[in-house]
């Protein structure tokens, strides 16, 4: 089988959604296929053990997706299915322009997301999917017939497969598929890795963009609240200068740590390092540093959003609360801290809790689908 896969980012870019791609890939060639990728990038990719053909971001935007979709026609034509982990609608064009099935896996909603990052929109996903309005009834009709278009949808969570049957989407071509949890690269002991990143007493970890949708405002407000506690923050983003000063309006200069973007193992290590990772959005479907938290066996303390709360389970594995209160967020951290045994059976069930999410046994079930709609 030779698979086009169709994504939007691509190592060094930050975080999970970037690193599935060229994983699956890798384990797809493994596997005995052909794959050839299509992706965008601010500079060339480095070279790997399968084609990519990448799209400059720094072209405008209109001409960049419609050289995608071009570039998704022009190698699809060869392939035997298409894969899109983003980009869907482009990638949606190029596969009915070259008549080749597409299988997607939908990360989040495309639209809603460029809405949000334009400013044109303000509000949470449930809100967008019932907001009024010409341009927003318009974007979600594109959004609707790509996806109608796959022969099959993978959701990381029940709660975004809700969503896509909502969207119109048969229900028998919309599954549940986890984000799989990392393949663990050997990490440090963690006194050497706090040691190395000098953090010491209670440290919480975050790591992701700093956009809005994160709410990292309210996670320093909480951090405010709870004296002793170090909060360690990895990525970048738009709100990056606002949260560093205030975090200095709080007093938190000592407190808090803004590392800048690392690499997947960087990432790791720091969730190692810390007492537990710390998830303050407003929004989410389910995102990948959860799994990486605790697959190095750290528990999660983290809004109940999205579906987020069908991998972390309150009192089991980590902390819940509810969005947009940081004062609560802010109990819940003084409890997670004051309680060693609390600490203890939760670090003690993170790394199980995510022993089925494995890479292979995720893969297997995307390779699968490629195959039935490829035939």
């Amino acid at each position: 089988m030779k698979v086009l896969v169709v994504t939007g980012i691509w190592p060094p870019d930050p975080g999970g959604p970037a690193s599935h791609a060229p994983a699956l890939a890798r384990f797809l060639r493994g596997r005995g296929h052909t794959v050839e990728v299509v992706t965008t990038a601010v500079t060339a990719p480095a070279a790997q053990q399968f084609e990519i053909h990448w799209i400059s971001r720094r072209a405008p935007a209109p001409l960049r997706h419609l050289r995608v979709a071009n570039l998704v026609r022009t190698y699809a034509r060869a392939a035997d299915v298409v894969y899109a982990t983003s980009m869907v609608r482009r990638a949606a064009i190029g596969a009915a322009a070259a008549r080749k099935p597409l299988v997607v896996k939908l990360v989040s909603d495309e639209v809603f997301e460029r809405q949000q990052r334009s400013g044109r929109f303000e509000g949470t996903l449930e809100e967008f999917h019932v907001a009024r309005g010409a341009r927003v009834a318009l974007l979600r009709g594109t959004r609707n017939r790509a996806l109608r278009r796959a022969s099959h949808v993978f959701c990381p969570s029940a709660y975004l497969r809700a969503f896509a049957l909502g969207w119109g989407i048969d229900p028998a071509r919309v599954s549940v598929l986890p984000n799989p949890a990392p393949d663990l690269p050997s990490l440090p002991p963690r006194e050497e890795i706090r040691s190395a990143l000098q953090l010491d007493g209670h440290v919480l970890a975050f790591a992701g963009r700093l956009g809005p949708q994160k709410s990292l405002g309210a996670a320093l407000e909480a951090l405010a609240r709870t004296p002793g506690v170090t909060l360690a923050i990895a990525g970048d983003g738009p709100e990056r200068p606002a949260l560093e000063d205030r975090a200095r309006e709080l007093g938190l200069d000592g407190r808090t740590r803004f590392l800048g973007s690392l690499e997947r193992e960087g990432v790791l290590r720091l969730f190692r390092a810390a007492d537990a990772s710390l998830l303050s959005s407003s929004w989410e479907n389910l995102p990948h540093t959860v799994l990486e938290s605790l697959a190095v066996g750290t528990p999660v303390i983290a809004t109940a959003v999205g579906g987020v709360p069908e991998v972390v389970r309150d009192g089991v594995n980590g902390l819940l609360v509810r969005p947009g209160d940081s004062e609560a967020l802010a109990v819940a951290i003084s409890r997670f801290f004051a309680d060693d045994g609390l600490r203890r059976e939760l670090a003690h069930a993170a790394e199980a809790s995510v022993s089925g999410y494995t890479e292979e046994s995720v893969f297997a079930q995307i390779e699968a689908a490629l195959e039935g709609a490829a035939r």
